[in-house]
């Protein structure tokens, strides 16, 4: 197995022997279940899918109840897929813990970035704003500016930075180093931050 899905409990600091204090990110690893394993013969291509965190059946489906059922599982509130060449050391329903990791290694995370509504250009991508912004100017300071040719072509180009909502989107960030595992209380401590809101479930696969 590759990978784990993970919960961001938020961030803190460590500090090392050395006395340097590093900004890190704490991640509360569940229960992850396979719930179903996908071959090139019936799928097209191989991989887990994995399961955490029990919904109420109530809340589910008869579909998505049955696709559990197969796996002889609860309903889960969260699925992630995670592709692996070889598929047949595995079982469905069976636990995969947080010891597939090892303190120092690097993994990437991935996770949906937190969502930031509907924003001008100068936050959504970095314009420095139009015209002075002292000697009594009423510019609208923070305006794109022009945004394409009046005649000719008499449109705006698609892909035209501007205005619109930004954020929430699938962001991943590479080699992330592994500052310390809680076997027992099953968290991940990683260096630096990762995408995403607190309590937000987290994609987490070791370095390819």
């Amino acid at each position: 197995m590759n990978g784990l899905i993970g919960k961001n409990i938020g961030m803190t600091r460590i500090f090392l022997v050395s006395g340097e204090h590093v900004p890190c990110t704490i991640i509360q690893v569940g229960s992850c279940y396979i719930v179903q394993i996908k071959t090139v013969e019936n799928d097209g291509y191989s991989s887990i899918q994995l399961g955490v965190d029990d919904l109420k059946i109530k809340k589910t489906n008869k579909s998505l109840f049955n696709h559990f059922k197969k796996a002889g599982l609860s309903p889960k509130k969260k699925l992630l897929e995670f592709k692996i060449n070889k598929i047949s050391n595995f079982l469905l329903g069976s636990l995969i813990k947080i010891d597939l990791f090892k303190e120092g290694e690097l993994v990437n995370v991935k996770g949906v970035s937190k969502g930031k509504g509907f924003q001008g250009v100068v936050k959504r991508h970095n314009f420095s704003g139009v015209g002075e912004k002292t000697h009594g100017q009423h510019n609208r300071l923070r305006a794109p500016g022009s945004i394409g040719a009046g005649s000719d072509p008499s449109r705006v180009f698609k892909g035209k930075k501007m205005a619109g909502r930004m954020g929430k989107k699938n962001v991943t960030i590479k080699n992330l180093k592994i500052l310390k595992i809680d076997i027992n209380y099953n968290i991940i401590i990683l260096k630096g931050s990762v995408p995403g809101n607190k309590n937000s479930y987290l994609m987490i696969q070791k370095k390819e």
